[in-house]
């Protein structure tokens, strides 16, 4: 199965959702390795990700806080490195505490059959 290192979404701001922000191919698999999160905010501002439909236990991050852009600071972002496992047809789900401030990126594999 070739493997494709790529963007899997993103950059995207956060809805207080969950909505659905990946879907893995339906002909193979993916590997979600890394999510940029940026809080511009002056707050701290939760999220959650879920994998299937959201509940709480399908979340692996669940109300987990992205601190606020302090005073003087230029970056106000968190790299989160994660090694999940997407089944074909999968979904990847995010909300956040507050509508609209995170922006969130992922990169990962894409595994096809060919």
């Amino acid at each position: 199965m070739p493997r494709t290192l790529k963007r899997l979404w993103g950059p995207a701001q956060v809805a207080t959702g969950p909505a659905t922000v990946y879907t893995a191919p339906a002909s193979g698999k993916a590997l979600l390795v890394v999510l940029h999160v940026n809080n511009p905010s002056g707050s701290p501002v939760t999220f959650s990700l879920s994998v299937g439909a959201d509940a709480a236990s399908t979340r692996f991050y669940d109300a987990y806080s992205i601190p606020a852009k302090a005073a003087g600071v230029t970056d106000s972002a968190r790299d989160i490195y994660l090694q999940v496992a997407l089944e074909a047809g999968e979904i990847v789900q995010l909300s956040a505490g507050t509508n609209n401030i995170l922006v969130v990126s992922a990169s990962g594999y894409e595994y096809t059959a060919g």
